[in-house]
């Protein structure tokens, strides 16, 4: 029988559903070393695990399993190292120079002279306003313009004088550009000089003068015409604070000069009582 040609033999196949065999191809000699060399190859064994009861220090440590890269994390704000909070220093002449060459807010950019304030060390009323103006940043005291001497006259009525009895002060001791209000950063920056003036001065009832200077004092956004009255208390210390009206405010308006008299009059009555 002589045989079939490749392709009638494939066509039969196919036809059958019978699948072709196909030679192996032949390797090379290379790729029969190589096999040789696989064979010839010792088979590591796996390891096997310890007994449950085997003692600690027998137990074999596994290498470690690779870990997938960790994914790159956001850098979060409280990253950031913390800023140890400002101290102000406990002397009288050392606050007045650290005063005198603070930098610790922006307002140190467009002053003139900072404003630490004027009276004596040992006077039971401080008198607080918000911020120094045009004369005080000139001068470098606080209350000089005609809302100084307004003021002088507020507190000659009840007995009190900057040269005798009382210390003037301000929230900021620098002055805000245009005479605008001072923002919470700049409070911020200058309450450690306040709290270490009260500290110091240790006066038995502060008097805020006006909503700006009352707000940053008692941390509140109540209007003025709430806040005037009750007597309300300042920080740790626990001082005793009152509010009425700035004198520049006053000035513009002269009918509510006589409110301010029923403030002054509190405040007269509040020191007698304390002696």
């Amino acid at each position: 029988m002589l045989p079939m040609e490749p392709n009638r033999r494939r066509q039969l196949l196919r036809a059958l559903e019978i699948e072709a065999w196909v030679r192996p191809r032949a390797k090379s000699e290379l790729e029969l070393a190589s096999m040789a060399q696989q064979a010839a190859a010792p088979v590591m064994a796996a390891p096997l695990a310890p007994p449950a009861d085997a003692p600690q220090d027998t137990v074999m440590a596994r290498p470690p399993k690779s870990k997938p890269a960790a994914a790159p994390q956001a850098l979060l704000v409280n990253d950031a190292p913390e800023v140890a909070p400002y101290v102000a220093p406990r002397d009288w002449a050392g606050l007045a120079a650290a005063v005198a060459g603070c930098e610790r807010c922006k307002l140190c950019r467009t002053r003139t002279n900072t404003v630490f304030g004027v009276g004596p060390q040992n006077a039971p009323l401080l008198v607080v306003g918000e911020g120094p103006g045009a004369d005080e940043d000139a001068q470098g005291e606080p209350f000089v313009g005609r809302a100084g001497k307004l003021l002088d006259e507020m507190l000659k009525a009840i007995g009190r004088s900057r040269n005798d009895n009382t210390f003037i002060a301000n929230v900021v001791k620098c002055r805000p550009p245009g005479n605008r209000d001072p923002e919470p950063d700049e409070v911020a920056a200058c309450r450690p000089y306040l709290d270490r003036q009260i500290e110091i001065l240790q006066p038995k009832l502060i008097l805020a003068l006006g909503r700006i200077a009352a707000q940053r004092l008692l941390a509140t956004d109540e209007p003025l015409s709430k806040l005037r009255g009750p007597v309300f208390e300042y920080g740790s210390s626990k001082t005793p604070v009152l509010i009425t009206y700035h004198p520049a405010y006053l000035l513009r308006s002269p009918g509510e000069k006589a409110k301010s008299w029923v403030d002054l009059k509190r405040v007269h009555r509040f020191l007698d009582a304390k002696g």
